[in-house]
């Protein structure tokens, strides 16, 4: 019998607890890149927090980070986890497990590095959502 990781534990807890979400995509205008531009957008993010809602590119550095935060939180392998495909509880219609779209993912990190700095860009929002999600601390509703 297998059990579920901690984190998929605290996920799936948040989530039956929380029914709305201020960052659900239907409320969003949507701009759907696609080729390099997914790239070069996701990059961008990492320093940039105006860029807007953009995807796929969004969905790449929020699986990143993640992949990122989940392997120094709990343990877990980060290219392992970037490959789940339940990552992001199936909230983001854009998102690619790792062995799905392993050349974008590797440019991303080729490009920013797993040591970005985690005070730029759109990255503090996603760990404030990453900590909520995964009860990591108290949110406020």
């Amino acid at each position: 019998m297998s059990t579920k990781s901690e984190w998929k534990v605290n996920q799936e807890v948040y989530h039956r607890i929380n029914s709305s979400f201020d960052d659900d995509l239907k409320n969003f205008d949507i701009k759907e890149v696609d080729g390099t531009d997914i790239i070069n957008y996701a990059v961008d993010y990492f320093t940039n927090d105006k860029a807007g809602w953009i995807y796929p590119s969004k969905s790449y550095v929020v699986a990143i980070c993640y992949a990122k935060w989940l392997s120094k939180e709990f343990g877990e392998q980060f290219y392992s986890v970037l490959d789940d495909p339940d990552l992001l509880y199936g909230n983001d219609p854009y998102f690619l497990p790792y062995s799905e779209s392993k050349e974008i993912y590797n440019e991303i990190i080729k490009q920013v590095g797993l040591g970005f700095d985690e005070t730029q860009g759109i990255i503090p929002d996603i760990r404030k959502y990453f900590e909520e999600e995964c009860l990591l601390k108290e949110y406020e509703e």
